[in-house]
Parts: C-alpha cells; structure tokens; sequence
C-alpha cells in the first residue's frame, strides 16, 4: 500500500513512517520539515515537502497515495493560549483539506484526534472541532475514515523542551526524564493527583496503522477509536515511575516539586482513553505495552542516547 502521513517528520509520524516500512508499504512523508531521515531507516520514505494549510499541496498528495494517516497539527496546550490562531487555523484548515482530498480521491483516511478533547484550550478545541467533521465526512459524504484517539504518547525520540532540547511544547515523559537524569527536580504542575494517562508511541503507531488497514477494507468505527492503558494513573504515579527507573540506573535525583498548573490545563483533570474501542478495528488493548515497561524502555533509551550529548553541550546541567 502506497501511504500518506502528513507530519511524518514528528514523534508519533516517524514511529508510523518505521512500521510501515517495516511491514513493506511505500510511503510519502508529507511535511514542512525535510529532517525525518534522521532516524532509523526513514530515508526510505519519500518526503514531498508542503503545509496542509495548502489544499492543493494535499489533493496533490492525495494523487498519489492511496491512503492517509494525518498526523500534521500545532501542539501545544498551554503553549497555544497567548495565540491561538496558529493551532485553529492549521488544525482546522489542514484536517478539512485532507478530508477533502480523501473523499474526492476516494481514499480510506485515519485521522488522529486528542486525549484531553473537549477542554477550554486552542489546541483542544480545533482538534475536537476536527473530530467532529470527521464525523460529518463519514455520515454524510461516505468517507471512509477512522479516527484515533491517543492518550499522551512517549518513547524513544521524543523531543526535549527548553533548557533540555528544542521542542517548543514541554510534553510529560521526556521532561520529567531529563530533569531526573540532570540531577535536578522533577516538576509536577498541580497536586499531581490529576490523571493523564500515558501510552507507547509504538502503540499509537500499530493502532493508527490498523486503523488504516481497517478502512481500506471497509471496516469503519461507529465512533472514535481509543488507545491507552485499561489502568489509569496519576501524574504522580508517573513522576515516581520515571524517578525509580533513573535511580535503578545508577543516577542520583532530589525528587518530586509541585508547582502551580499552567494556563489552558484543568486541575483534576481525568484524561483516559476506553481501549475496548479498538474491537471496532480488530484490535484488543491487551496488545498494548505495561507503563513500567514503556517507562523502563524509555529511561534507558534517553540515558543512552540523549544524556550524553546533553551532557557534552552543558557543562554545568541546567535544574
């Protein structure tokens, strides 16, 4: 199967851009970035360089594929709140392009939608909207799409934020792992009580690409498809986990500081996926990784492969 993934350049895009090479299908990265070759065997994805702000950049892709996972979205919940017009108009604009380009091609699509849907925050809120024209597309313009809702995903390549990496939206996993692993404190925003579960990026990946496989044999979801844990946990619960693997390592960490919750986040909030879901796509969340396996797998594969060159770059590790 020749497939789409727009934002095949990102975390979770890169994972789905390896197993579907993986597994022996042709794919085109569709990205503004040109760097997603810097992992694995990515290189031999095709990379067509374009914004899915530009409908005619994605019916463009939509030629020439024959199937599209769309990842491509601003990120970023509080980081969205003092401008949200990036992440409304890109989100917006660029999942009804692909849309469009998939029904007028008549192709089977997955689009990915967000674990904390529904909230009071741009990223959010362009996102449900997103879902909700899926929805639309699927009942009345006979698309065959499935959509997937991930909880927060981690893993191996996942981007540092600011003092640690050059992401610019601060994600739960690797900040708390960088922090751990310098030595300095892990910061939990809020009581830490608030649960937000954690999935495998792999996970996320195998779902999304099932999901595709699904529609493009006619098997649609009657409504979102969920990927996270049967078991929930807290951000605490985490935080400990993280901080238990890094000390198993053989590295010393001061622990856990609280600080007040940021602006566009829910103090309390109970973001869980329903993972019976994936039945809809025949999937079962018993396939799904343990968190303290995925965290185990994770600490390791930074303190291996990121802590050393952090470490080379700053002489004095930033708390």
């Amino acid at each position: 199967m020749i497939v789409g993934v727009t934002g095949g350049a990102g975390f979770i895009g890169g994972h789905v851009v390896d197993r579907l090479l993986a597994r022996g299908d042709q794919v085109v990265v569709f990205d503004h970035r040109a760097s997603y070759e810097r992992i694995e065997g990515r290189s031999a994805a095709d990379l067509m360089l374009g914004d899915i702000r530009d409908e005619i950049a994605v019916t463009e892709l939509a030629s020439h594929v024959e199937g599209i996972i769309h990842l491509a979205s601003v990120l970023g919940t509080q980081e969205t709140v003092g401008n949200p017009r990036p992440a409304v108009m890109t989100n917006v604009a660029g999942g009804l392009n692909v849309m469009e380009a998939c029904a007028q091609y008549g192709l089977p699509m997955v689009n990915i939608c967000v674990g904390n849907h529904g909230m009071a925050n741009p990223y959010s809120a362009s996102k449900t909207c997103v879902e909700s024209l899926g929805e639309m597309f699927r009942r009345d313009r006979g698309l065959a799409i499935n959509q997937v809702r991930a909880v927060n995903a981690y893993g191996p390549h996942q981007a540092m934020a600011a003092p640690y990496g050059p992401a610019r939206v601060r994600k739960i996993m690797p900040a708390f792992i960088a922090r751990a692993l310098t030595g300095a404190m892990v910061e939990v925003y809020g009581d830490g009580e608030q649960v937000s579960d954690m999935v495998h990026v792999k996970d996320v990946a195998d779902v999304l690409i099932g999901a595709l496989t699904a529609a493009a044999a006619g098997l649609i979801a009657p409504t979102v498809v969920e990927v996270g844990p049967r078991d929930h946990a807290t951000v605490n619960h985490v935080a400990r986990l993280v901080l238990t693997e890094v000390v198993r390592l053989g590295y010393e960490t001061p622990g856990v500081t609280w600080l007040p919750m940021r602006p566009g986040e829910t103090p309390g909030a109970y973001v869980v996926a329903d993972p019976s879901t994936l039945a809809y796509i025949g999937m079962d969340g018993w396939q799904l990784r343990g968190l303290e396996s995925g965290v185990r797998e994770t600490v390791e594969w930074f303190a291996e492969n990121w802590l050393p060159g952090y470490l080379a770059r700053t002489p004095v590790a930033v708390g």
